[in-house]
């Protein structure tokens, strides 16, 4: 079944900053509920975007969070000494977002993921840039999960991020990443898929109609998680009824469940 890694709990978004800055609890403890009732399957928690506070906002979110947790976190910080004080104090085994091929995120991060029990997304980032083909995608990939199968992070832990790039500046972008999706699965079938989808309606009109319509090409094509909104109603109905109908819904109970809950409707 697809999973979905709730993308709410951000810095970046002004109301989770506000509420991190006053240490509204109540705030956050809602959003993540909400997450967790709509179908989230881990919780991205990243807080980042306040220069010189992430230390201690991450603290008081975990503590905030953990709690009233049913599902892992995803710790989500550029920073391996974040990470290590974060990844100690969670209680599930976390998701750890992220590691890329770049030079200084790889040399950083590398050590701080080897011997750990933990699900990493995998960016196919170099220090070239935004891959070009869906070669170099594939190719990025390969480096990635062999170099983390190399420090004990089996396949099946990774979750690659193919990088999906704006259709609005080149018109190939969506079929390029399809068809490194694709060639990825075929090498590695038991590494994730994973990644933020909406970048590829960027700078169109209906961007939610195209999102929507893309993450069904994108699940066809191999991908079986997302990092997203999941009180987005409307994606969460396509991804429940795409599962279903690629046969990954057995006796098409979650499906059922969704149209009992309002959740899927015509």
């Amino acid at each position: 079944m697809f999973e979905v890694i709730g993308e709410r709990i951000n810095t970046s978004r002004k109301l989770v900053q506000a509420a991190v800055a006053d240490r509204n609890a109540d705030y956050i403890i809602d959003d993540v509920k909400k997450q967790q009732d709509a179908g989230a399957n881990f919780i991205d928690v990243n807080a980042g975007a306040r220069i010189g506070h992430e230390k201690e906002d991450m603290c008081w979110l975990l503590d905030t969070i953990q709690p009233i947790a049913t599902v892992p976190l995803t710790l989500d910080s550029p920073d391996p000494t974040i990470l290590e004080m974060a990844f100690l104090m969670v209680e599930k085994t976390p998701m750890i977002n992220s590691i890329s091929l770049e030079k200084d995120r790889f040399d950083t991060m590398m050590p701080f993921l080897e011997g750990k029990e933990c699900k990493v997304i995998a960016l196919c980032m170099d220090d070239s840039g935004m891959p070009i083909s869906s070669d170099d995608i594939a190719n990025r990939a390969t480096a990635l999960v062999e170099s983390l199968n190399k420090i004990g992070i089996p396949t099946a832990s990774i979750y690659i991020d193919p990088l999906v790039q704006p259709i609005s500046t080149d018109v190939n972008k969506g079929t390029m990443v399809l068809n490194a999706v694709r060639a990825i699965k075929n090498s590695f079938p038991q590494v994730h898929i994973t990644g933020g989808l909406s970048n590829i309606s960027y700078g169109l009109p209906q961007r939610k109609m195209i999102n929507r319509t893309f993450v069904t090409l994108m699940m066809d094509a191999g991908m079986d998680s997302a990092i997203i909104d999941p009180l987005d109603s409307k994606i969460m109905a396509t991804i429940r009824t795409v599962d279903m109908l690629l046969g990954k819904d057995s006796f098409c109970m979650e499906y059922l469940k969704g149209v009992r809950s309002g959740m899927i409707q015509s």
